[in-house]
């Protein structure tokens, strides 16, 4: 038996009446908004405000005489030859526009703890012959390369082979380089 499938006409669907558009809400920036608003930056502003105060990036100037820093220089030397440094080499740099300090005092040692042997020393000496304390001091860690600042003078002690790796001096070869003897 077969079945016959009925099948209806189909149907126009009618035209839709045409939905009123609600008429868009007038935005209007009232003050309510406005003073919402201002509220909400004034309490971001108090938040950011009394957050603790990030360390600024920018580095401070240290304004000092031709004889304080000669007598800092002269003290650093002597901290680096107490354990037997070797190779120290002081690199005016006051002439070069751009520098980051006025002077880099360079040496090296010949292994992690003569390294920091000599950057400990070089902190005690000037500590207790000019009371200077470093502004940063880095590279305790490794002991490769100790780096101390003084602001106007950054004192660089390194492994001999970091040493000739970085070539600080050829870095800053427009520098007036003075070496030490040892």
């Amino acid at each position: 038996m077969a079945k016959t499938l009925k099948t209806s006409p189909t149907k126009k669907a009618a035209p839709k009446k045409a939905a009123k558009k609600a008429s868009p809400a007038k935005k209007t920036v009232s003050k309510k908004t406005i003073s919402e608003k201002d509220q909400l930056q004034k309490e971001a502003n108090k938040l950011i405000n009394s957050s603790p105060k990030k360390k600024s990036s920018k580095r401070p100037v240290k304004v000092t005489t031709a004889d304080e820093a000669g007598n800092l220089l002269d003290t650093i030397v002597e901290g680096m030859q107490d354990k037997k440094a070797k190779n120290i080499t002081i690199l005016n740099l006051s002439k070069i526009e751009n520098r980051v300090c006025d002077y880099f005092v360079i040496c090296d040692a010949d292994s992690n703890t003569h390294v920091d042997a000599i950057a400990g020393s070089v902190e005690e000496t000037v500590k207790k012959k000019t009371n200077e304390k470093p502004y940063h001091s880095e590279g305790h860690g490794n002991a490769e390369w100790i780096l101390i600042d003084y602001i106007n003078i950054v004192v660089h002690v390194f492994q001999r082979e970091i040493r000739e790796f970085y070539n600080i001096e050829g870095l800053w070869a427009d520098a007036d380089i003075k070496t030490i003897k040892d």
